[in-house]
């Protein structure tokens, strides 16, 4: 997993986890209607704030808010980066 992102105080770079493909019945979703994910799993962290370090660390799978960060594409694969306040759980 080593980016060579290195994001700048307390942001992060998350890689999203892929949409779902199928519901839990089986029914296959179209693309047109599939929801943007809201988890992923933490690939670079920034140095964080000296009042406040970081509390994630790499590798950490977290849940973050439906709109959060900025979409990237970075060696053609998508990222986001985010501040760590976009983040709301670690799962």
């Amino acid at each position: 997993m080593a980016l060579s992102i290195k994001p700048i105080g307390d942001r992060v770079v998350v890689e999203p986890a892929p949409a779902e493909e199928k519901t839990a019945s089986g029914i296959y979703i179209p693309d047109t209607a599939k929801e943007k994910p809201s988890q992923g799993t933490i690939v670079a962290v920034g140095t964080g704030k000296p009042e406040e370090p970081l509390t994630v660390q790499v590798g950490d799978k977290v849940l973050y808010g439906k709109y959060a960060g900025t979409e990237i594409t970075y060696e053609g694969k998508e990222y986001l980066i985010m501040r760590e306040a976009d983040i709301y759980a670690v799962l």
